[in-house]
């Protein structure tokens, strides 16, 4: 894994040479390396902390995953379903008014392009006799009692007619004239069938005038230009007032659905409970085991269980007790433990945590702070102890800590004109011994420093 940061201050983020986003490489160093430093130690004043300690070293790992898969689902169908029944509930306000103008609209019994034909009829009653002069008039010219328009067509077909058996011309034009005659005969009988068709209907005229009336009276009310724009919301509201008839019954599915989900989420969830109360006597006495080594024969630990509203940490909530002292009430450990004390209790469940997650490293950033003499030669035989399972890196200002480990490292800092540099170099065996006498006496190393360095290390 590496990180590219360029001079203005882009980065990019690769695994094994490929790409990657800054989050994906987050989530796959979170899979490989656990890092824990001063401020980590705050860590353990949370009491959701304290669960994942829990949830770390429980046997069955499986079922943290289907707890949370059924608790997704739990959730999901809860969400749906206080969703709907608010969405049910603001529907059941509006449900009057929309029956209201549902009765309007249905009253009506509108038809599909209703508006545009009524228009039609009604500009025909409304000038019925002036229609009815025009056909009659045009009738009239037609094929009226005196001078027509198809009694001259006809006689000029006669004319036409006499002279085809001598002009051969003449037949084509007479063929013409007859195609002419039948066409005017065939207006004129239309023109007589359109005068019989027409009725003066007052009454009708006003059935229609009311009707159109109670459509625009609609139209205007809902900012609409057409009846199948009214049909259009009419289907509308209908639809509306369906899904608010069917709401109840889907709220009642829902419901008996949840309640089966209940069941099997609250089953899982003390069954995750028994494990972890489990995994808790088991901590609690590898705990005691680590711990008494280091200076705190007289530690007092026990984890408190209370039951809670189902969550997405199941029925739990855990709180880590302890006591330091002899006749000391046990109390939550971030209000008894000091600075020193809580180093060492994480170091202990940072080892527990470790051997049980099988995190391939763990780094400990100046975990032994607060602590001194033999303590910190204990708890640097713990980390020792660790690092025989995973790799461990302790960044360390303890001597008793830093001869612990195998290989040894100076982090060190170096001034160059205008810049300060950070550098790491790998000690050998005699730069570790000047190292270790270093941090033992301080910058002037004596015999008795180095002496003292080599017995550390175990070398004679």
């Amino acid at each position: 894994m590496r990180r590219e940061i360029t001079s203005n201050g882009r980065s990019r983020a690769f695994i094994n040479d490929t790409p990657v986003t800054l989050p994906v490489m987050r989530s796959v160093a979170m899979r490989l390396i656990d890092i824990h430093s001063q401020h980590s130690n705050l860590l353990l004043s949370k009491h959701s902390y304290q669960l994942r300690v829990l949830d770390s070293i429980i046997d069955d790992k499986n079922i943290l995953k289907q707890y949370s898969e059924e608790f997704t689902k739990y959730k999901t169908i809860k969400d749906k379903l206080a969703k709907l029944k608010e969405l049910n509930q603001r529907r059941k306000t509006e449900e009057d008014y929309l029956r209201f103008q549902l009765a309007q609209l249905s009253g009506l019994s509108l038809m599909e392009n209703e508006d545009v034909e009524l228009e039609a009829e009604e500009k025909k009653l409304s000038n019925v006799n002036e229609i009815k002069t025009a056909l009659w008039n045009s009738e009239e010219l037609l094929s009226g009692d005196e001078r027509s328009v198809i009694g001259d067509v006809s006689v000029a077909a006669q004319n036409i007619s006499r002279i085809g058996h001598i002009y051969d011309a003449a037949k084509d034009l007479t063929e013409r004239f007859d195609s002419i005659l039948i066409e005017l005969k065939d207006i004129a009988r239309t023109l007589t069938s359109l005068q019989s068709s027409l009725v003066d209907n007052p009454s009708e005229l006003e059935r229609i005038q009311e009707r159109l009336s109670a459509i625009y009276s609609l139209e205007e009310k809902h900012k609409v230009g057409s009846v199948n724009e009214l049909l259009d919301l009419q289907h509308s509201i209908e639809n509306q007032l369906a899904e608010i008839d069917n709401s109840d019954e889907e709220i009642v599915e829902l419901e008996k659905e949840l309640k089966k989900q209940t069941d099997v989420t609250v089953a899982l969830a003390q069954d995750l409970s028994k494990k972890r109360k489990d995994a808790g006597k088991r901590f609690s006495e590898t705990l005691m085991q680590l711990i008494a080594p280091l200076g705190m024969k007289n530690l007092q630990f026990q984890i408190k269980f209370d039951t809670t509203e189902l969550s997405a940490d199941g029925i739990d909530s855990v709180c880590f007790l302890s006591a330091f002292n002899k006749n000391q009430e046990l109390m939550p450990v971030e209000a008894t433990a000091s600075g020193g004390e809580i180093s060492r209790l994480m170091l202990c469940i940072k080892s527990i945590i470790a051997r049980n997650m099988k995190l391939p490293t763990i780094v400990f950033d100046e975990v032994d702070t607060g602590v001194s003499g033999d303590i910190a030669n204990r708890m640097g035989e713990l980390m020792r102890e660790i690092s025989e399972k995973i790799q461990v890196i302790a960044i360390t200002h303890l001597p008793q800590v830093a001869v612990k480990g195998q290989n040894h490292f100076k982090v060190y800092k170096e001034d160059s004109g205008d810049s300060t540099r950070t550098l790491v170099k790998y000690l050998d065996k005699d730069e570790r011994v000047k190292e270790i006498a270093s941090m033992l006496s301080g910058e002037k190393i004596d015999e008795a420093a180095l002496n003292n360095a080599k017995s550390l290390l175990g070398i004679n």
